[in-house]
């Protein structure tokens, strides 16, 4: 693998996946801050029977949607670390980055930025 090559992939994969993070972490901080009532996001107000505004997504799901953010995030940091630790498997954590980076997509994946940026993180890894 080459050297600029690598160090691109390295850095968009770091860069995706703090982003990927970063977003989940401020998901539920404006969780924790304000509670079931996620105005801005949901609507403002609470819906029927724990739903939450005219969306009609239950709270819990939005739970979830931020612990896969936090997950993927946390893999693609770890799979930009190894691929600058081990270059000679660059395919394996290109997959790993590649794979985490779609899946944040569905917890908003860092803005969708961070996605996108971990997607091409992961191509590259894998050329």
């Amino acid at each position: 693998m080459n050297g600029s090559i690598k160090t691109t992939a390295f850095v968009l994969s770091l860069i995706a996946g703090i982003l990927i993070l970063l977003s989940s972490i401020m998901s539920l901080l404006m969780l924790a801050y304000y509670g079931a009532s996620f105005g801005f996001f949901w609507g403002m107000m609470g819906g029927y029977m724990g739903m939450m505004g005219s969306l009609g997504v239950p709270f819990g799901s939005f739970i979830g949607l931020i612990l896969v953010g936090l997950v993927c995030g946390i893999l693609v940091i770890i799979g930009a670390a190894m691929l600058n630790s081990h270059p000679a498997e660059h395919r394996s954590w290109g997959i790993i980055i590649l794979i985490f980076s779609i899946i944040s997509l569905v917890g908003m994946g860092g803005f969708f930025i961070g996605a996108l940026l971990g997607i091409a993180g992961g191509a590259l890894a894998l050329s």
